[in-house]
């Protein structure tokens, strides 16, 4: 059954289409443009479930929303693949970055997209809030440092997780300057013919 895809330009939804691509799982997409003036979703995603964002996915005649939920939803349709790893301490970091990415890393980079908008004080407070998204940098740098991927020595559904947030914090958070496992990881996951495959069934996206 074909996994039918709401997908919103520039946004999270396109990890969706990189894992169902590194999958195999056939899909449909449904594309969404941003308000221009606003760059909000546009209300039409309402209809589709109630909080009107994207990444949504409709699958067996369920709505299923939120990127970790999706991600963890498609792992298990697809046999497990890209899923936990078998040893513990690799399943426990698998587990950890599937949440951190939108948990921890996430937030503070939201908030300095936001801040960018606001005249006059914006940018001042920008400048003390990336201190706070540095220290999120400098972690994922050292634990890139550690091992080829977010879970260890094997590309999951992890370093998929982690795509947005660090392609998001190259545009918004200076987050290669200095950070070479970070630019070396971003490199690779590009690389990916499936990474590419989504590019082109998405549409533009302004953080590849």
């Amino acid at each position: 059954m074909t996994v039918i895809v709401h997908h919103l330009e520039n946004s999270r939804s396109q990890r969706v289409l990189w894992l169902l691509e590194e999958l195999g799982l056939p899909y449909e997409v449904r594309r969404y443009e941003r308000n221009k003036a606003t760059m909000l979703a546009p209300p039409e995603l309402r209809h589709v479930h109630p909080l009107g964002k994207s990444p949504v996915i409709e699958h067996g005649g369920q709505a299923i929303a939120e990127t970790g939920a999706i991600v963890e939803y498609l792992v298990a349709l697809g046999d497990g693949k890209l899923g936990a790893p078998g040893h513990r301490e690799d399943a426990l970091r698998w587990r950890h970055f599937l949440h951190y990415a939108e948990g921890s890393l996430m937030p503070p980079l939201f908030t300095k997209l936001v801040l960018s908008r606001v005249p006059l004080f914006g940018k001042m407070a920008q400048k003390k809030f990336q201190p706070m998204i540095d220290v999120h940098l400098d972690y994922v740098e050292r634990e890139l440092a550690a091992r080829p991927w977010f879970a260890g020595a094997e590309f999951t559904a992890a370093d998929v997780m982690m795509s947005f947030p660090l392609e998001a914090a190259v545009s918004r958070a200076n987050a290669t300057e200095g950070r070479p496992h970070i630019a070396g990881w971003i490199a690779k996951i590009h690389a990916r013919p499936a990474y590419r495959a989504a590019l082109a069934a998405g549409g533009p996206y302004a953080y590849a």
